[in-house]
């Protein structure tokens, strides 16, 4: 197929929407440093595409092609990507939305755009796997150690299609926001994209909780004015100072995110009012690289001669920057009116590289010996796709274990300093030295002190590894370890050990089948399925085991035509349930007053439960997921576990919606924290629960001898309605701090 030589026929309002978006992106990209021949590829690339999705609109409406468009113009604008990263965000959808082939755009743009673009290409669909996304998205990362521009553009690609989400269904928007969530926001942090990094919580947050952020965004922009005021009161006399030292400077202040605001709110307990460092002063020195970090600490001391400092908020990451590039001093002051105010403190080549990350990292490679920070983690990336077999599922997880956002430094015997996520294991330093370290580990010495394999490192730590050659790893490791390379190997090591133990399984088991005369391809797969078993490897190892008994097994089944045939309906018994889980049960089904819709039709249809991790109660903004065993399970939309879910088995999610009705009882905890005032706290609160009209279900206080109460409160409430007005009024109470809904 042959690239169209211009746009087809469109209305000349689209044409002019089209062209100006377009003559935008060229005015971004003259910037760069193009040749005729990039001119004359990102042309190409547009013509192709705008014919291509020429027939196409988005939800909202809109043309198509604009959305390749304003990939590009992210891509160049915010990321820092040049002329080939556009051609290929134009041409990203081409493949998978329209009748071109991927030979097709290697015989037009060449093997170098055909290979990024087959990396921007979802699957086909015809794979099976029990998550598409997870099979797609470890695609996306096996191109990544070929080209990271692949992932550079997805960023860019999920970064547009977050801030239009706004006309996709409901149930949609919260999957791409859980799939956002769980891998694209940490994977711009990796890569030192912070800001993108902050708006994709944002944008989550704005969809998971929107009236939790449309009520901390008001907040911010009512205080804005106050903010600035205060700001440019504390910057007066740094600029005082800092002029004196004669060297070209910036500084400024610049409002948290929400969702940063909403985390410390939620992690601390306390109203917005009382956060009081929700805004930064950034402070940008621009000097030649040999001076840099002289310049930084000078005006670090400037700042700390005028207001007191923090001693144990300061962070280095100067002198040892992270790992994902990112250099700058940070510190917490004591700024006018007692208030506590964290300031950054950077060059313009740090301030570049933390905001565009990856893409500035490249364009100050080599220059002064700089040290490639990234190629180490893209070593750890191809590791993990070393073992194409591994269930895709596993590999996510063990690549987002990956991409931690806090890091300690530990140290070798040889005085070596590694960088690892913080809650990382012994064990885990062992498998970042190298796997056959890991996989030999007998001891750990840390500060010259052996210690358990599961001990949590500590910043600063000097860690020796003993390894025995006759050592090695089990089951149980897994539970000690946190990093997805320990991880990774482990699992491996593991899948390898029951294979060969499930050779001897596999020996009786031919044996058997040889003597019964029956086809062994055909008899394995049966009893898999009569087990419930994952595959032939499980069956062999139980029957090496004993776990499974060969011979109580072949009672059940007769041999017909050299087949394995079941003589009756045997189901595995169920464990008898737990009294509590009874209970539980019970607790979880909706009565049969209560309406709840599913995909628009009576979810009394269905097998369904309200999922007692959450407890969702009529108003909340909730969920269906289908569970592989229990039906329908209806959770909160913010429930711990929807991200995960949601992320992971989109595929399964279905829209769900409360249909009002008046007679119905849910349950819901609160916890609740205030002032020990003794006697009377227990009786006060009951009441004032009781004249609301609310059942207590249960009710567990702890106070101390410091003056401080903790008290977890179950209720039988009707709706959200009803909740809010009980958290409201316990609220007011003078003796009462906080009172939050757990989970």
């Amino acid at each position: 197929m042959q690239a169209t030589a211009a746009i087809p026929k469109i209305s000349h309002d689209d044409h002019l929407l089209i062209q100006r978006a377009y003559r935008q992106l060229l005015r971004t990209l003259q910037e760069e440093k193009m040749d005729a021949g990039d001119k004359d590829q990102i042309r190409r690339a547009f013509e192709l595409a705008a014919g291509a999705h020429a027939q196409q609109r988005r939800k909202s409406g809109e043309p198509y092609i604009l959305h390749p468009i304003e990939v590009a113009q992210i891509c160049v604008e915010e990321i820092g990507l040049g002329p080939t990263a556009a051609v290929c965000a134009l041409l990203h959808d081409v493949v998978e939305d329209t009748d071109y082939t991927l030979d097709d755009i290697r015989r037009e743009f060449g093997e170098k755009i055909a290979v990024i673009v087959d990396g921007l290409t979802k699957l086909d669909g015809t794979a099976t796997s029990e998550s598409p996304q997870a099979e797609n998205f470890r695609k996306v990362i096996s191109t990544l150690v070929i080209d990271v521009r692949v992932v550079l553009i997805k960023m860019a690609d999920r970064m547009h299609n977050m801030r239009t989400l706004g006309s996709m269904p409901r149930h949609k928007q919260l999957k791409i926001a859980a799939e956002t969530s769980y891998i694209y926001a940490p994977l711009a942090h990796r890569l030192g994209l912070y800001n993108f990094r902050s708006e994709f919580q944002d944008l989550c947050l704005k969809i998971t909780e929107p009236e939790t952020y449309n009520e901390i965004a008001e907040k911010l922009n009512v205080t804005q004015e106050e903010r600035e005021r205060y700001i440019d009161e504390f910057l007066g006399p740094i600029k005082t100072q800092m002029d004196e030292i004669g060297v070209p400077y910036r500084c400024f202040g610049r409002a948290k995110s929400v969702s940063s605001i909403y985390n410390k709110i939620k992690t601390k307990n306390t109203p917005f009012e009382e956060v009081y460092d929700i805004f930064a002063v950034r402070i940008v020195v621009e000097v030649e690289r040999r001076r840099e970090k002289t310049l930084c600490w000078m005006a670090y001391s400037i700042v700390t001669d005028i207001y007191k400092p923090i001693p144990e908020r300061l962070k280095d990451w100067v002198t040892v920057p992270k790992s994902n590039a990112y250099e700058s001093l940070h510190t917490t002051v004591i700024g006018p009116g007692g208030r506590f105010v964290e300031v950054q403190i950077r060059s313009e080549r740090m301030d570049e590289i933390a905001e565009r990350g990856f893409a500035a990292h490249w364009k100050y490679k080599g220059i002064n010996n700089q040290p490639d920070v990234y190629e180490k983690w893209l070593d750890q990336v191809r590791e993990l796709m070393e073992n194409p077999n591994s269930d895709a599922l596993e590999f996510v997880s063990d690549f987002k274990n990956n991409l931690y956002s806090e890091e300690i430094y530990v140290v070798t015997p040889r005085g070596d300093m590694l960088n690892l996520p913080k809650g990382a294991t012994a064990l885990d330093f062992a498998f970042h030295i190298h796997t056959d370290i890991g996989y030999h580990c007998k001891a750990v010495k840390v500060n010259n002190r052996i210690v358990p394999m599961g001990y949590k490192l500590n910043m600063g730590d000097k860690v020796e590894v003993i390894t025995d050659r006759n050592q090695k790893p089990n089951e149980s490791w897994l539970k000690i370890v946190v990093t997805g390379k320990a991880r990774s190997k482990l699992r491996n090591a593991m899948k390898e050990e029951r294979r060969k133990t499930g050779e001897l399984g596999k020996e009786a088991l031919q044996r058997k089948f040889n003597n019964m005369k029956v086809n062994y391809e055909q008899g394995v797969e049966t009893l898999v399925k009569y087990y419930n078993l994952n595959s032939h490897v499980d069956l062999c190892y139980a029957i090496a085991t004993e776990k499974i008994d060969l011979i109580d097994t072949f009672k059940n089944f007769e041999v017909k035509e050299q087949k394995l045939v079941e003589i009756q309906s045997t189901p595995m018994p169920a464990p008898a349930a737990e009294p509590e889980k009874k209970a539980e049960s019970a607790r979880q089904k909706i009565s049969a007053k209560t309406k709840i819709l599913v995909n628009g039709e009576p979810a009394e249809l269905y097998h369904y439960k309200l999922a007692s991790c959450c407890n969702p109660m009529q108003g909340d903004d909730i969920f269906s997921f289908l569970t592989a065993k229990e039906g329908l399970k209806i959770h909160r939309t913010n429930c711990s576990n929807a991200t995960n879910l949601l992320a992971k088995y989109g595929y399964r999610v279905m829209k769900a919606e409360w249909v009002v009705s008046t007679d119905n009882t849910f349950v819901t905890d609160l916890k609740i924290t205030g002032v020990d005032e003794g006697v009377g706290v227990i009786e006060r609160l009951t009441k004032e629960i009781s004249d609301l009209g609310v059942n207590i279900r249960s009710f567990h206080i702890e106070g101390g001898d410091q003056g401080y109460y903790e008290g977890a409160i179950s209720l039988l409430v009707s709706n959200k309605d009803q909740l809010n007005v009980v958290m409201r009024a316990l609220k007011k109470l003078d003796f009462v701090e906080t009172v939050t809904r757990t989970d």
